[in-house]
């Protein structure tokens, strides 16, 4: 399934969804409006406000409050792309210079908070108090998360189970949280709110352990590794299950590379080279099927229609992407 395929069943509300987005970011302040006017035409394929969409309609009859919760969770995550862009000190995001390239770090963390803000404020004066509380409660994994990786990342003592804690904060409880919102906005059963936040952290476990398989390629086709994570220190699942499996000279020596040699193309290109002949792409690729089976599974207690199969291709589509 395309992307527009998953799209179809929701076009009129993804369409509906950027003018209430777009009211949602407005500031009297012309600097602000500037600012969030070029925040809004870099944005991505928007796949958290169709998580929102589908979600809800796979439940019930989507509302106003659908709407709010799809604009909540797109403030608060564009809040923490630009905190994010300040933290890693990066000049560009999709392409595009980042706002603190721009505007420099003080505007950007200003811009951050303005759009918090403007999330919190969104469900305080609309009583969204239970859609709230399952984006804070994304947002406090998120900020866990990322701590806990660079932590780790210092020390490089991390585990497989570690790792799945890591992705499971700062990626999927995003995810689930937008699943479990769109479920929330149509339905008061916690159930059925419940199952689509699992549903959501399978997918975005799924989706993040894809990502990880780029710096080796794509994972099912070896294409250009970039080996990103291992010059930022990052032990995902390929490098983790390859070391647990490893010499322990073979262990000294790339954990030593990874340490003081990630700098080195040629030096990341041996651990890139150690990590595929170890079986770790491998591995992680059946760890990131089992996660999108469960996805699945949890999918099919719900009855068929339109919205249930753009969320399989939404699943389908985030495990099998090339980029």
């Amino acid at each position: 399934m395309t992307v527009k395929e998953i799209k179809a069943p929701i076009e009129q509300e993804m369409a509906q969804f950027e003018h209430t987005f777009k009211s949602s970011m407005k500031s009297t302040v012309p600097l602000l409006d500037k600012i969030t006017q070029y925040i809004l035409k870099r944005k991505g394929k928007q796949m958290r406000p169709m998580f929102v969409f589908l979600s809800a309609k796979v439940c019930g009859q989507m509302n106003d409050s659908t709407f709010r919760a799809a604009s909540l969770i797109e403030l608060l995550h564009t809040a923490t792309l630009v905190h994010d862009d300040v933290v890693d000190d990066s000049n560009e995001r999709r392409g595009f210079f980042s706002v603190n390239a721009l505007w420099k770090n003080k505007i950007a963390v200003l811009v951050g908070d303005f759009l918090l803000s403007r999330g919190l404020l969104l469900s305080i004066d609309n009583k969204d108090y239970h859609l709230l509380g399952i984006v804070s409660t994304a947002v406090r994994e998120m900020s866990e998360g990322e701590l806990l990786q660079i932590e780790k990342a210092r020390k490089l003592d991390i585990d497989e189970n570690i790792y799945y804690d890591i992705i499971r904060k700062k990626t999927a409880s995003l995810v689930a949280s937008c699943c479990a919102c769109g479920a929330a906005s149509v339905s008061p059963d916690q159930d059925v709110i419940e199952k689509m936040r699992a549903f959501g952290e399978a997918t975005g476990m799924a989706f993040q352990i894809k990502d990880d398989l780029f710096d080796y390629g794509d994972g099912s086709n070896i294409g250009k590794p970039t080996g990103i994570d291992i010059k930022e220190k990052k032990m995902t699942l390929p490098l983790i299950y390859a070391l647990n499996n490893a010499s322990y000279s073979d262990k000294k020596r790339i954990i030593y590379i990874v340490k003081n040699n990630n700098n080195n193309p040629k030096k990341v290109a041996e651990v890139i080279e150690f990590v595929i002949k170890s079986g770790g792409i491998q591995y992680a690729v059946d760890k990131m099927n089992e996660y999108k089976n469960k996805a699945l599974d949890i999918l099919s207690g719900f009855p068929e229609s339109e919205a249930r199969e753009s969320l399989i291709g939404l699943v389908r589509y985030t495990t099998e992407r090339k980029n």
